[in-house]
């Protein structure tokens, strides 16, 4: 169909609304409650309206169809006098803390304001004195800064299917919380962060660890080390020249740390192929020894807290492997003290994440001291003077955990554990990993992917799910027949975790995908039994996957957090022995047996890898 914009002829797709239009053709609608990733608009913000030839009426383009011959005008006189009428009114009953405020230089309402030309306060009125809720261990909520746009809303019911969170209350006294005005440490919350992502103010905000790590680097008693997650350089990769790829951005990174005060910079890759080395012989033990299945990765914490929280009845399913970050948080506390040499000083951990659920983890399980999302390493640059925009030095990665595989980058993304976990388990039962690695059905940005590889001669049927949103539909009619199960909290993966940065869309994810799979293909390890490093722990300390010490050193446990208030869903396909057997030993325990089929020399695994050489 043909639409003109501003003068501008345009072609537009069937379905397509004028602010899908517009944007496509980089022509800007200001608006606020308007998301990508929301099935529908509610354009309850307005600010998104424009002028239609035949329409006596100003229209919100977010809701507004594309038809044939439409004129739109998006910045007339009339259209820009509306939207700063409804800005005056947002400000004029704002906080104006602007300056100490954690979104200060990052509000769009702000930016707003300043783009209508809003720089007085015109309306005045009784100001909103609502309790702030620091209850959380991951989020903050600010009700006196919300402007009830409904985005968090969006995400949290229509988008993740959590619904922690809605509007409550009538007229003025109308606020976003969870149910009965409760804090968000004991609703349905599962910390995803999703709802702080696309927060335009600062209503909601991750709880900050900077001004802890800042400290903690200025205390010679201490030493400061930090893991990498390898969502976070495939995000900061944005905008940089073509020469740079992951590695060296995760280099840079190293480099910059250092600068700020930390002692080693770790990756938090060797801990993914670590998990992939416990997950894919626990996965194998289950499958051929009758456990309960299907089996679902237990890396997201979000996803973790959901099962805990709402669908209790799950925890069986669950693999018992902790996720990279405390795997890896686990190793640091066990082994760097004596390897490093700290003469009584005090070691902290603390990792860079693309995820809010992140720090309730840290908290939950220990392990970790701080966590620091991706938008916090712009407060942490800014409190030391650093444009990491502008940063060149580079340096690697430190000792003992400095080794990771293509497969450990691919964690960062949807279906990137599974399809790691297929390279490795294609080993594990003697197949051609050749070809097995080369398994990229799990990919995309898809909400639920099904399909099945041969391994040893047994066919199993695997599922990705990409976002809790499309889980829901899928567990009980989708999912029950299935032997292993991928579950990331957020659409994209980590990649489009809570913690990454504001105005992230979804090609932005994709990009990041992208970047991803580009450091697995350059990678000259590409499944995780290809890391000498994780080969020499094994050698030298753990053993082999599932022993006693990788239980004790890399597993967990789960409780049940509902209160006796879960969804009450099984699936299906479990059945009563299974349960009973479930039941009947803890859930650590089930996975603890020793494997029907050995796991291959780790020696020899480990020789063979340092002989192809570490990731380029």
């Amino acid at each position: 169909m043909n639409v003109t914009i501003n003068d501008k002829k345009l072609r537009s797709a069937p379905g397509e609304t004028v602010l899908q239009v517009a944007r496509r053709a980089g022509i800007n609608i200001p608006h606020l409650c308007s998301l990508d990733w929301a099935p529908s608009p509610s354009a309850s913000c307005r600010l998104c309206v424009v002028e239609v030839e035949g329409m006596s009426r100003l229209q919100t383009s977010c809701t507004l169809p594309a038809t044939e011959g439409m004129v739109v005008r998006t910045h007339t006189p009339r259209v820009l006098k509306a939207r700063r009428a409804i800005v005056e009114l947002l400000v004029a009953n704002h906080p104006q803390d602007c300056l100490t405020c954690s979104r200060s230089g990052k509000c769009e309402l702000a930016d707003l304001a300043g783009d209508l030309g809003v720089r007085q306060r015109r309306y005045a009125g009784v100001k909103k004195d609502q309790p702030i809720d620091i209850s959380s261990p991951a989020i903050w909520r600010d009700p006196n800064k919300c402007v009830l746009c409904g985005r968090c809303v969006t995400m949290c019911q229509h988008v993740q299917g959590v619904g922690a969170i809605d509007f409550t209350g009538r007229g003025f006294r109308t606020q976003v919380a969870p149910g009965f005005y409760a804090g968000l440490n004991v609703s349905g919350c599962v910390y995803c962060g999703q709802c702080v992502r696309v927060c335009p103010t600062g209503a909601l905000v991750e709880r900050s660890h900077v001004d802890a790590v800042v400290a903690e680097l200025g205390d010679p008693n201490t030493v400061v080390v930090a893991q990498i997650a390898p969502a976070v350089p495939a995000t900061l990769l944005k905008g940089h020249s073509k020469r740079q790829d992951v590695h060296s951005t995760l280099e840079r990174l190293a480099a910059a740390l250092k600068h700020v005060g930390f002692t080693a910079i770790f990756d938090t890759c060797f801990a993914a192929d670590l998990t992939i080395m416990e997950e894919a012989t626990e996965l194998l033990q289950r499958v051929q020894k009758g456990g309960v299945l299907p089996m679902f990765t237990s890396c997201s914490p979000a996803w973790v807290q959901f099962v805990e929280t709402h669908r209790p009845d799950l925890i069986p399913h669950l693999s018992t492997c902790k996720s990279p970050q405390q795997m890896a948080g686990a190793l640091i506390k066990e082994l760097y003290p004596g390897y490093a040499g700290l003469d009584g000083k005090r070691l902290v951990v603390v990792s860079l994440m693309p995820c809010t659920a992140k720090k309730f983890e840290a908290q939950d399980q220990g392990d970790v001291d701080y966590v620091l999302t991706t938008r916090e390493l712009d407060a942490l640059w800014d409190r030391f003077g650093i444009d990491f925009a502008a940063f060149e030095e580079q340096t690697p990665l430190d000792p003992p955990f400095s080794e990771a595989t293509g497969a450990g980058r691919l964690f960062g993304g949807s279906g990137g554990v599974m399809e790691a976990a297929v390279r490795t388990a294609a080993t594990l039962v003697g197949g051609d990993a050749a070809t097995m690695e080369l398994t990229t059905e799990a990919r995309g940005l898809d909400g639920v992917k099904c399909f099945t590889v041969e391994l040893g001669g047994t066919t199993l049927k695997l599922g990705v799910i990409n976002g809790l949103g499309r889980l829901r539909p899928a567990l009980d009619e989708v999912l029950s027949d299935l032997h292993f199960v991928e579950v990331m909290s957020c659409p994209g993966g980590c990649v489009g975790g809570g913690g990454q940065p504001y105005g992230s869309e979804i090609e932005d994810v994709r990009k990041r995908q992208g970047n991803l799979y580009q450091a697995d293909l350059r990678s000259d390890a590409r499944g995780s039994h290809e890391n000498a490093g994780v080969a020499a722990l094994y050698q030298d300390l753990l053993g082999r996957p599932l022993s006693e010490v990788s239980h004790h050193l890399l597993h967990r446990e789960y409780a049940d957090r509902s209160g006796g208030n879960g969804d009450d869903a099984p699936l299906s396909a479990v059945s009563g022995a299974a349960h009973h057997a479930a039941d009947a030993a803890a859930p650590r325990a089930a996975a603890a047996q020793a494997p029907v089929r050995e796991a291959p020399s780790l020696a020899a695994v480990g020789a063979a890898a340092a002989a192809a050489g570490r990731e380029d």
